[in-house]
């Protein structure tokens, strides 16, 4: 039996040992066939990694003329949005001769980089966990996303050692000071990323951690033995290398005891590079140098130069090395002096080419951009939860029952934060804590009135907590020393006091001496949800130190504490005057002014069949000149979708007018030839009938040069085959609306039954309630809702129907298209190319008016003794009814399935809540189980159409919440 069992693993062996050499072999064939077509320039530009985005966004145009010129080998994604970059990507490759390796910096993920993309926990966060498969889970998930984005090389992760406190540029991104920890948690990111077919690049040998000097400024010394490097720094690349790591980055570090010449750095050095790495270590895969425009090397060489010494030490690949025509020049001119040779260059060449095949540049396809954010977080939120539980760590603990707050006064002292954030929240409305938000800029006044609050003694306990401080030493990480002296009087009035950081664990330096502290972390709703389910005795701490923040808390502190509550469960509160006070909307909405994301805004509450609050915040622009009022009309925007379009087909649908497994064929007889035929009514509610998210149709009809509108389709006025009126003085030509249902009907189709949020979807259900009713869409809304309703400031194209302009809020300054400060019309531009009028986009509204429709939508259909619709169909449409999205029928909804940190459209949003957002800053969302309203109106587009501020602050799912704990204290 034991020799039929040791057959077949030999057999297994010998077969797993030919396919490997059958995969070799085509790697080695497939390289020398692209190498032999390639000139001696063009071989010599594989080796290079060109920057293919900047601050700003995609370097398009010159990155094409790198890839036409040069022919190189490979960029390193850095800023950009998701579907944008991958519409580039897919370009580059197209026109590239040779496959592009691209690569990204990313050792938290594609979100340390992507707008849009969330970012995986920092590694000195996983290094105060003890779960080295969770690690694992994140290469894996890391690699996923690397994949799904047509990337190939993730440089990461790192695996310096951080021993020096004091490092401004490793810091968190190391997993910590311990060397087997280090090892271990960076072998499990590398096996993660290789098993999943993604190289990995372990940087930054020969060892960063232990410098004060940021290379990117200057070049870091370490005068350190080289027994003492191969002991400590050197460890974790030694393993990396045994896990069979695909490429390593070198760093740019001055270490006399491996090269004594001075300036040199080790990414320039052959005794570092070839003679260490290479011959005595034994690593076999691609070296990498970190960014040769880093002044830790620029400073010291001319342009050109720094490219020919990295090739001189035995790298293979320059990352980022600056113009290359210099570039190639000096290494021509190092081979004619013989410090290069070319037969060393030709193998370093064909090695790049046969790591492009080996994960999969020989084979790209192009990256689908449907649903492409979505999938890029899939694993995000469930990994950072699943840490964050992991890492969290009782650094200090003296009285533990400071981890069971049920049936406690308390206070929550929130230093670093100017607005409730989501653990104030759920201390506040879980048990009427009262909540202190203190900047770290705090005045004498505010630190004399916040402590004589706090030292009266009412307080069973007071957790103080350190937010919204910076990850980086410098400056104390931004800590002033009056919030710490706030911090340490507060402790002196109340021994029942416990504090808890929000940020980098080296910040607890500041108070060594306390006797309960907690370590969370990260400071955003996932990490802070976890600390409150800490605090509930829902979790326990498994947590440890990943670095010794002082004497007193060496590496590895942390008491292990077993969950006390694990169901969560919160005693009744204590129910505050019964009045409802909306202190925090108010709070929350002029900080986003005050912050700058948006102007002005609008908030409507309305509770029970009636308006409770309507209040005004701000100015209409960036002038300052007239003020937000109740009356101010805003663009919807997508709540279009909603407010005229689904309203208007669930009434079709009600008369039976509308069929919703009926198909577009069914209703516009000029979809019939199309692959769009059979999208049914119901899969273009839901967002899954295949179509695109959206088509830029302004694009064609503008010089790319100049941005301006070609004039053989616009004309400055109306004219007889020009009536399209996209804005001031600007007309388009009435046959383009053909061509825009022609692209939409050419586009590429996507599979059904995936969810894929698309305006064309609406565009498309707008011409069915057209087709259908015998009506335009505007007049058939303002005919069977607005006006009966006595809608009367809610329209489409509010000039031509005599709205005053100055009660319109402007939107963007255009500077390409239209070219001129949009107010009155349309802010989508695929809309005003449709007359202002489209089922996805185009209505006007003040927030009052527009609270009318949900107000009868929440009464069952009813208002003012008129019944627009019957419950049930309010029901049908307002209800999820995707197994595959969150959706209702038009209408949107929070996730069926809430997850940690869900809290969109609010935290404490009920599932039965249906509404919608705006790209312009808007959104409406009723939630039945409470008879709720809110709606936001803001012109966070002005001026200059981009300014992200109003999501990332989580602004109105935050008003939101605010008004649900207003409401719950009454």
């Amino acid at each position: 039996m034991q020799k039929i069992i040791y057959l077949l693993i030999l057999s297994i062996a010998l077969q797993l040992n030919f396919s490997f050499a059958q995969k070799n072999d085509a790697a080695k064939k497939w390289a020398d066939s692209v190498y032999n077509t390639l000139t001696p320039d063009q071989r010599i530009a594989q080796l290079m990694v060109m920057r293919e985005s900047g601050p700003n966004g995609i370097y398009v145009k010159e990155t094409i003329d790198l890839i036409n010129k040069y022919n190189i080998g490979a960029i390193c994604m850095f800023q950009g949005e998701p579907n944008e970059q991958a519409m580039a990507l897919n370009e580059f490759q197209r026109i590239a001769k040779t496959p592009l390796m691209v690569a990204i910096d990313g050792e938290m993920g594609l979100g340390m980089r992507m707008k849009t993309v969330k970012k995986f926990p920092d590694q000195l966060t996983m290094g105060a966990m003890n779960n080295k498969e969770l690690v694992y889970e994140v290469g894996k998930a890391m690699a996923e996303q690397c994949k799904r984005m047509g990337i190939h090389v993730d440089y990461a992760p790192v695996i310096d050692i951080n021993n020096n406190a004091a490092n401004p540029v490793i810091g968190y991104r190391s997993f910590g000071e311990n060397k087997y920890k280090v090892a271990e948690y960076g072998v499990q990111i590398i096996r993660g990323m290789e098993d999943n077919g993604v190289m990995a690049s372990a940087k930054h040998y020969p060892g960063h951690g232990d410098v004060d000097v940021d290379s990117h400024l200057d070049l870091p010394v370490i005068n350190k033995s080289f027994k003492q490097l191969d002991t400590l720094e050197l460890y974790p690349f030694k393993k990396a290398i045994e896990a069979n790591v695909g490429s390593i980055m070198i760093g740019h570090l001055s270490i006399p005891s491996l090269d004594s010449r001075k300036n040199v750095a080790s990414s320039i050095s052959k005794k570092v590079v070839t003679d260490l790495l290479k011959k005595q270590m034994g690593f076999k895969g691609i070296t990498f140098t970190d960014a040769l425009e880093m002044k830790g090397v620029a400073k010291f060489y001319p342009q050109g130069e720094i490219s020919a010494e990295s090739l001189i030490a035995g790298n293979d690949m320059l990352c980022l090395p600056g113009e290359i025509g210099n570039s190639l020049a000096k290494i021509h001119q190092a081979i004619r002096q013989r410090k290069l040779k070319w037969n060393d260059l030709e193998k370093r060449i064909k090695k790049v080419l046969e790591a492009k095949y080996h994960y999969g540049v020989a084979d790209y396809r192009n990256i689908d951009t449907i649903n492409l954010t979505a999938d890029l977080n899939k694993d995000v939120d469930r990994l950072r939860k699943a840490i964050a539980e992991e890492a969290i760590t009782a650094v200090k603990l003296a009285n533990k029952n400071l981890l069971s707050i049920n049936n406690k006064k308390i206070a929550y002292v929130a230093m670093g934060s100017n607005a409730n954030n989501t653990l104030g929240n759920l201390l506040a409305e879980n048990f009427a804590a009262d909540v202190h938000n203190v900047a770290m800029n705090i005045d004498g006044k505010t630190y004399t009135d916040l402590l004589l609050k706090l030292s009266d003694n009412t307080y069973d306990q007071i957790i103080i907590g350190f937010h919204d401080y910076k990850k980086s030493p410098a400056g104390n990480f931004g800590i002033s020393a009056s919030v710490i002296r706030l911090a340490e009087d507060i402790r002196k009035t109340n021994a029942n006091t416990l504090l808890m950081t929000f940020g980098n664990p080296y910040a607890i330096k500041n108070f060594c001496e306390w006797e309960n502290i907690i370590s969370c972390y990260e400071d955003d709703e996932i990490f802070q949800n976890t600390a409150y389910e800490l605090l509930l005795g829902k979790i326990g701490t498994k947590g440890q130190l990943p670095v010794t923040v002082c004497p007193a808390l060496p590496y590895g502190t942390g008491i292990m504490y077993a969950a006390t509550n694990p169901q969560g469960e919160v005693l009744p509160k204590v129910v505050p005057a019964a009045a409802y006070n909306f202190s925090k909307v108010d709070a929350i909405a002029n900080d986003g002014i005050a912050k700058g994301a948006y102007p002005g805004c609008n908030v409507i509450v309305a509770k029970d069949g009636k308006i409770i609050y309507n209040q005004a915040y701000g100015y209409l622009d960036e002038n300052k000149e007239k003020q937000v009022t109740p009356v101010t009309l805003y663009d919807l925007a997508s709540v279009t979708k909603i407010s005229a379009t689904t309203v208007a087909i669930m009434k079709l649908y009600e008369e039976g007018k509308v069929v919703l497994d009926k198909t577009l064929g069914d209703y516009l007889p000029w979809v019939k030839n199309s692959d769009k035929s059979n999208i049914t009514v119901r899969e273009l509610l839901l967002h899954q009938g295949g179509l695109v998210s959206w088509i830029p149709f302004f694009r064609e009809t503008i010089d790319e040069k100049t941005g301006d509108p070609l004039k053989q389709l616009y004309r400055k006025h109306f004219s007889r085959k020009h009536h399209i009126n996209v804005a001031k003085d600007l007309y388009l030509k009435d046959s383009y609306i053909n061509t825009m249902y022609d692209k939409i009907l050419s586009s590429k189709l996507g599979a059904k039954n995936k969810y894929v949020y698309s305006d064309n979807d609406f565009i498309f259900l707008g011409k069915i309630v057209e087709a259908v009713s015998g009506m335009n869409l505007d007049k058939y809304v303002k005919e069977h809702f607005y006006y009966p309703l006595e809608m009367f400031s809610t329209t489409f194209n509010p000039l031509v129907n005599g709205k005053p302009i100055d009660l319109i809020a402007p939107t963007e300054k255009e500077e390409k298209f239209r070219k001129q400060t949009i107010r009155g019309y349309v802010h989508d531009p695929g809309a005003a190319m449709f007359g202002g009028i489209a089922g996805h986009a185009g209505l006007f509204s003040n927030g009052e008016d527009l609270a009318k429709l949900y107000l009868m939508l929440l009464n069952g259909g009813s208002w003012n003794g008129r019944q627009f619709f019957k419950k049930e169909t309010i029901d049908l449409f307002t209800s999820h009814q995707s197994n595959i999205s969150r959706r209702g029928l038009g209408f949107d909804k929070p996730e069926r399935i809430r997850k940690a940190g869900d809290n969109y459209p609010a935290y404490r949003a009920s599932e039965a809540t249906f509404g919608h957002t705006g790209f312009t800053g808007t959104c409406v969302w009723a939630d039945p189980k409470e008879n709720l309203l809110f709606i936001f109106l803001s012109n966070r587009v002005h001026p200059n159409g981009q300014n992200p501020l109003l999501g990332r602050m989580d602004i109105r799912e935050n008003i939101f919440d605010a008004i649900y704990e207003a409401i719950r204290k009454r």
